[in-house]
């Protein structure tokens, strides 16, 4: 779910991912119905993960940070759009 956003942004995001150590990289279906790759760490903090870095594949810049919360399968993610706006992504993982 994209929570205080004016776009109308897909919500199924198929995923790749390796992961080594706490080193992240992946490809996954964005928001903007494109293509993402991404490379970052994780990092265990209490009984929440963070996970960080930087990604690819949306319009507004080639380069973007990236952050993200996660809970078990759930996470927590800040989103903004060009006009300003800003709201988070809700989301459930699951993996095959």
């Amino acid at each position: 779910m994209h929570i205080g956003l004016d776009n109308n942004y897909n919500s199924i995001h198929p995923h790749m991912r390796c992961t080594i150590d706490n080193n992240i990289s992946g490809i996954y279906y964005n928001s903007e119905n494109n293509i993402s790759f991404y490379i970052g760490k994780s990092v265990d903090i209490k009984l929440l993960k963070l996970e960080y870095g930087i990604v690819s594949g949306y319009s507004e810049n080639n380069i973007l940070p990236m952050i993200r919360f996660k809970k078990d399968t759930f996470f927590i993610a800040p989103a903004y759009e060009r006009t300003g706006n800003v709201g988070v992504v809700l989301g459930w993982e699951y993996k095959l």
